[in-house]
This record gives C-alpha cells, structure tokens and sequence, in this order.
C-alpha cells in the first residue's frame, strides 16, 4: 500500500554540531503548535530518545538498518506514525557516517525513507566556508535530498547575514538560525547525554529548547518541506497479537532505562502482560514469570543498588528457582555477583550469575555484533544468529563457559561473550526484538512454559 506520511531529518555535519538539541526543540515547538509529531532517532542510541519523548509527548522509536533488516523498517516507520501528522527523524553523528560501509548512516535512512534532510551547521568560526560545506554534504550523494540548513551558534547578526548570502549564492536555503546560548547545552558524561530520567531540569531546558527553536526557525516552511516528501510503498502484513499467558517485570528506574519503544511492544503482542518494577527502590519482584533487565547506569547508582538488599536477594532466589531471565549490559553487570565503580570502589549485585564487572576509564567497546548463540537459551536455541550492538566502559570477568560468539561488523573480529546459568542469560548485547522477533517469541514462551 501507499502511505503519504510528511516526515523530514534532521541531520548534521558531525556530533557536537548541536542537532539534538534543535530536533528536541523543534519537537517540542510543533507539539506546543497543536501538532501530533511523533519523533524517531537513527542508530542505537537510547538516551536522545528519552529526551524526544518529554519533548513530544509521545514514546520514541529507533531506526537503524543493522539492528532491524532494511525491509522491516519502513514497516515499524508506517505503524509507529499511526495517529501521528508529521515525523521528525534525528540523525547520528555525521550525515553519512555510520557502521561499516555506511550501514545505517543518516543518509542511509533518509533514502530509505524517501525523506528530506536539513542539515545543522555548527558555524561558530565559520564565514563563507559554511555553504562550501553545505555544498560538499549536498554533492557527495545526489541520492539523498538535502533541503536545506540550520545555522547554529551563530555569533551576530552580521555572522548570520555573512553567511546567509553565502548561501543563497551556492543555492542552499536556511530554514533557520540559532545563535549561541550555553545555557541550551545537555549535560554529558561518559556514554553521552546525561539520561533524561537523571536530569532535574530536563523539562524546563526542554521548553527553552522549544522557545529557541520556535523564535529562530522558519516552522512553516519546516512543516511545508516535510509535506513535500513523496508516498511510501510499504507491505503491512496483518499482525494478530496473541492472548495473554505469561507476566514480564521490566526493570525500569534511574539506573537501567535502556529499551527500545518496539521491543517492548514486541513482546507485548508476543503474549506478555509488562509489568514495570525498579531494583532501587521496590523491596522485592512483583508477581512475574519472567524478568528484562536492560541496559543503563547501575554504575552510578551502584551504592544504592547494593542497599536495597531485599531486590537483589529476590532476583537472585527467583534465578535459582529457575525463572527465566534476560539481561543487557547495565542489567548483566546487576546480574553479577560484584561490580567495581570508576573510583574501584565494589558493591555487591545479585549474584544471579557467577563472575564480576568493573568500569574503566577506556572505552572497551562500540560497534556493531552479530551474535552466536553457543547453547541452548532463553533466547533460542544453539545456532541462533543475532544482531546487535555493545557500547560500554566496563570489563566482566564471567566464570564459566561463554554463551554467545560475538563477532565485530567492522572488523570481522570474533570473541565468546556473556554468562548464563540455569534460564538466566547475558551479556553485553543490546538486540532490537523487530530485528530478531523469533527471539522475542522464545523467550515469551520460555517465560509462559515457567508460569505453567
């Protein structure tokens, strides 16, 4: 079938250029305009979409081609923007940087999609040489539809209008400018943007992000340019959710908030009730067949996680029980018996799982995986292939034999990975269950089989 669904990127020159900010505001700007915008980021990444989530009020999803096949994404695209009247899709790092030979770059997407792309320009500094850029960004793939910029961190009036007639000479339209104001920046630390469930005063930076963006860009002609954007033809097979018959806790709190808008949906349809609890602040599991622990920062709240000892000795109890259990990295590391902070301060975790986890200051690991499984899991059966992604600052020291084969997209490297025992598995993969729905059934399944 045929979708017209008005949609537009915002995309930028490298990290840093300030993209998140302005695809934050500008989500917030529409939604304060009446307008139902549904936001989506490119890659990986879990934390801008928290941020795009407050700003729009409604759940963030991700698109990227390695973690969900290139044929599946225009569908999880078209499903997500029912009830929706425009998407903002905000891109990752660079324009065209991505995974190996561009795997789910910005552009990548972007020609996927069929959508127009507004490139920001970080322009402190910067005269004329702006639209040269711009030029050089709008040449290098004729594929991709460059629409026009955003000026960003400009430093007056005359910077702006310098660089504004620079570009009107190269034949490049500004659809906005931003001057410089420190007071929009998001707080960072080691893996990025300080998560929005962290951030005191993410609300209100998120409203002056949205009356930055409202008082310097061209709105109308934003909106007019995603309108523009030509049909999707996307299949959209018939999707019947299953009844209900298991319980899934998701662990969710300030420290593990690592999860994909459509991966819980996923299991959701698969036939699992999701039922949120937190590890640092609930006494105990509530009543569940199954339990995910995702990723996030149970580093900085390592102390706290230790006091609550009633959780941890509740996940651990059900572990031995046998319930079935899957953990991704932050949620891996709870796992484990210790885990050492920055400071090489250790504290006690749950100890669901043998061995140790510690940070350092290195970054130990980002990239793109496919994933083996060397057993039978909770997850699958030996055999199974996965894809996913690792981005992380620790080291495990797992006792045992290794459950996965990992085997890195940009180098071919190959190395066994994670812990397992009994029907608890993990490890620091991150999937994306539209990606491996198989594995999603699975351990549903795994989850209704221990109910019974």
């Amino acid at each position: 079938m045929r979708y017209s669904i008005p949609r537009l990127v915002i995309a930028a020159t490298q990290s840093g250029s300030g993209k998140t900010t302005i695809a934050t505001g500008l989500l917030s700007a529409l939604r304060e305009q009446g307008i139902a915008v549904q936001s989506f980021k490119v890659g990986p990444d879990y934390i801008d979409p928290g941020y795009h989530t407050m700003a729009s009020g409604r759940p963030a999803h991700n698109l990227d081609s390695w973690l969900v096949p290139e044929q599946v994404l225009p569908e999880l695209f078209t499903r997500t923007m029912e009830g929706s009247d425009i998407a903002v899709i905000e891109g990752v790092m660079g324009l065209y940087d991505g995974g190996r030979e561009g795997v789910s770059s910005t552009a990548a997407i972007a020609k996927l999609l069929k959508a127009p792309v507004v490139l920001v320009l970080d322009v402190k500094s910067m005269g004329a040489s702006a639209a040269a850029i711009a030029c050089g960004f709008r040449d290098y793939d004729p594929e991709v539809n460059l629409a026009g910029v955003i000026l960003n961190r400009l430093g007056s009036a005359t910077h702006e209008e310098m660089i504004r007639r620079a570009m009107k000479d190269a034949g490049i339209r500004v659809l906005g400018a931003l001057r410089r104001d420190d007071s929009l920046k998001m707080p960072e630390r080691h893996l990025g943007l300080v998560p929005v469930a962290e951030n005191e005063g993410e609300r209100q930076a998120i409203e002056a992000m949205g009356t930055a963006v409202a008082k310097s860009l061209d709105i109308e002609a934003i909106l007019h340019l995603a309108c523009l954007a030509p049909e999707l033809e996307v299949n959209m097979p018939e999707r019947k959710p299953q009844p209900r018959h298991c319980r899934i806790g998701i662990a969710r709190d300030e420290a593990f908030s690592f999860y994909y808008t459509a991966s819980l949906a996923i299991l959701a349809h698969c036939g699992a009730e999701l039922v949120p609890f937190s590890p640092l602040h609930d006494a105990e599991l509530p009543e569940v067949d199954g339990l995910f622990i995702g990723g996030g920062f149970p580093e900085m709240f390592a102390a706290k996680l230790e006091a609550n000892e009633t959780m941890r000795r509740s996940i651990r109890e059900a572990a031995e029980k046998g319930m079935p259990i899957y953990a991704e990295c932050g949620g891996y590391m709870y796992l484990l018996q210790s885990l050492k902070d920055f400071a090489g301060r250790e504290y006690a975790m749950c100890g669901a799982l043998p061995g140790r986890a510690a940070m350092t200051e290195k970054l130990q690991m980002v990239g793109y995986v496919e994933a083996e499984l060397l057993e039978d899991t909770v997850l699958g059966k030996a055999g199974t292939k996965l894809r996913g992604h690792e981005f992380h600052f620790s080291q495990d020291e797992a006792e045992g034999e290794s459950p996965f084969r990992f085997k890195k997209l940009r180098t071919g490297e190959c190395y066994e990975a994670g812990g397992s025992r009994k029907n608890v598995l993990g490890s620091y993969l991150h999937l994306h269950f539209a990606g491996c729905p198989e594995a999603a059934a699975h351990f549903v399944e795994a989850c209704s089989a221990w109910a019974r």
